[in-house]
């Protein structure tokens, strides 16, 4: 069962492009493998042909899991965007208690999760312990270097 999933406009837009990337070059590039190994002779002792079509199985694979993502998928609206806690497409900045170190990232959906920009999933540990807290409040996350504590600064509009 799929759920839906939401996004900003412009991450919705990236996960079409893919799509339509994969469903026009990819298909034509895995069609060319296959043609290519097809035309090297007997098919039941052709690796290459084998591995071009393993290669197109997951192409398809991941063509349909796209399809489903983008077909559940919604553009949030910002004027339904609470920013009194923290949540999907609000901007959350976060004091370690233990280090004082400051930081601020902006929560999204997996697939729009970017560390390098500085956006991280709702599903990740820091992003769910995030979730639903105010200013003030403190999240506590389990982390591969053990349990951090952070206490929240601001929450703004990421849109």
């Amino acid at each position: 069962m799929s759920t839906v999933s939401y996004y900003t406009a412009e991450g919705l837009q990236r996960l079409k492009d893919e799509l339509h990337e994969l469903r026009t070059k990819g298909r034509a590039a895995a069609a060319a493998a296959i043609a290519e190994a097809r035309d090297k002779g007997d098919l039941s002792e052709n690796a290459e042909y084998d591995a071009a079509k393993d290669a197109q199985g997951l192409l398809e694979m991941k063509i349909s899991k796209l399809e489903e993502v983008v077909g559940n998928a919604r553009v949030l609206d910002e004027s339904s965007i609470d920013i009194s806690k923290a949540g999907l497409l609000t901007t959350v900045t976060f004091k370690d208690t233990k280090s004082g170190a400051v930081q601020a990232f902006t929560l999204v959906s997996e697939e729009e999760a970017d560390l390098k920009l500085r956006k991280i999933s709702i599903k990740s540990p820091i992003g769910q312990a995030l979730v639903g807290k105010a200013i003030g409040e403190l999240a506590k996350a389990q982390t591969p270097a053990g349990v951090k504590e952070f206490e929240i600064v601001d929450i703004a509009l990421a849109i």
